[in-house]
C-alpha cells in the first residue's frame, strides 16, 4: 500500500521511463498446477477431457526479461538456479543493454519485485553503483501479465 501510495501521482511520462522486470518459469510439456475442468457423469475419459501428462513435470524453462511502455528488452534463458550471483551477472549483461535498445536512456527507473535474490546485499550494492533510479514494489509488476499471456499463448499451442 505504501508503494501505491507513494506513486500513484506520477505522471504517465514518469512511468514511460521505467524499466519492469522479473523471472518466470515456463512449462515445456504439462501445466504448472492442477488443471480443473467440468465434467458430465460418465464421461471423465471422454478424448476431449483428457489431458496429456509427462513425467516428473516434463521440463521447464526459467526465463529473466524486461520491459517498458514503449516494447521489451532482453530474454535471458536461465539454465541454473537462478540466485543472487547469477542475477547481478544477468543485470551486468542485460539491464543497460534493455534500456538503450528501448530509447530510455540512463535515467531510467529500474523496477523489481522484493524477491531474496533481488534484496541481497550484493544485488543492491550492484544496483547502487549502475543505476540512478530503482522502484522495488512488493509484486505490482505489469511484466507478470506478459509473461502469463505468453504462458497462455504456449499451452494454446501445444493443443494444436
Amino acid at each position: 500500500m505504501n508503494f501505491a501510495n507513494k506513486f500513484i501521482s506520477k505522471p504517465p511520462d514518469f512511468w514511460e521511463q521505467v524499466l519492469f522486470s522479473d523471472e518466470s518459469k515456463f512449462c515445456i510439456f504439462g501445466i504448472k498446477g492442477r488443471k480443473l475442468v467440468w465434467r458430465k457423469n460418465g464421461a471423465a475419459l471422454d478424448k476431449q477431457n483428457l489431458f496429456p501428462t509427462v513425467k516428473h513435470g516434463g521440463g521447464g524453462v526459467m526465463v529473466w526479461g524486461c520491459m517498458a511502455a514503449n516494447g521489451v528488452g532482453n530474454l535471458v534463458f536461465i539454465d541454473s538456479i537462478m540466485d543472487q550471483r547469477l542475477y547481478v551477472v544477468i543485470l551486468k549483461g542485460n539491464l543497460k543493454q534493455s534500456a538503450k535498445k528501448l530509447g530510455l536512456g540512463n535515467d531510467f527507473w529500474f523496477q523489481q519485485d522484493n524477491d531474496p535474490k533481488h534484496t541481497a546485499h550484493n544485488v543492491k550494492l550492484w544496483l547502487l553503483y549502475n543505476t540512478k533510479n530503482q522502484l522495488q514494489s512488493p509484486d505490482l509488476n505489469p511484466i507478470e501479465h506478459l509473461f502469463d499471456l505468453l504462458e497462455r499463448k504456449h499451452r494454446t499451442l501445444l493443443q494444436v
